[in-house]
């Protein structure tokens, strides 16, 4: 819980939800698992990658279908890193000046605090994983 609560924006009480709710990092190979199980992957549907055309097989023109967020997650995961993003974009701090990064790059207000939110997910899981502690850097932009 010490390690949890050295990230910004995340209280005990998120801290405890956090513990109970995922219980151990490790059911989480890498942090698109943990996303996905939160309900902040991107949810893509493809019919047909290849087609045939005049008796030779083609691949298709056609680019993969984008559906918004993954329906199938824990709601409470999800609920605990969308408010988290919420809180931290609008407080000083570390991920207010991620946030006002991604804005000033160009990016949609609701799509900045998705991405916020990801980060926040995945130096949990970074953090919680190894025991490290806290540090501002793990807040690079190209990496988000």
């Amino acid at each position: 819980m010490k390690i949890l609560r050295e990230i910004p924006t995340i209280g005990p009480i998120r801290a405890a939800l956090l513990i109970a709710l995922i219980q151990t990092p490790h059911r989480f190979r890498t942090k698109r698992q943990l996303w996905t199980y939160s309900g902040l992957a991107v949810d893509t549907r493809d019919s047909a990658q290849h087609r045939y055309v005049d008796g030779q097989l083609q691949r298709s023109k056609k680019p993969q279908q984008v559906r918004g967020l993954n329906k199938n997650h824990n709601h409470d995961m999800k609920a605990i890193f969308k408010s988290t993003a919420t809180m931290a974009s609008s407080r000083e701090g570390p991920f207010y000046d991620f946030y006002q990064g991604l804005l000033t790059k160009g990016m949609k207000p609701a799509m900045a605090r998705l991405t916020l939110a990801r980060k926040i997910a995945a130096i949990t899981l970074l953090l919680w994983k190894k025991g490290a502690h806290f540090d501002a850097e793990h807040l690079k932009l190209q990496a988000a």
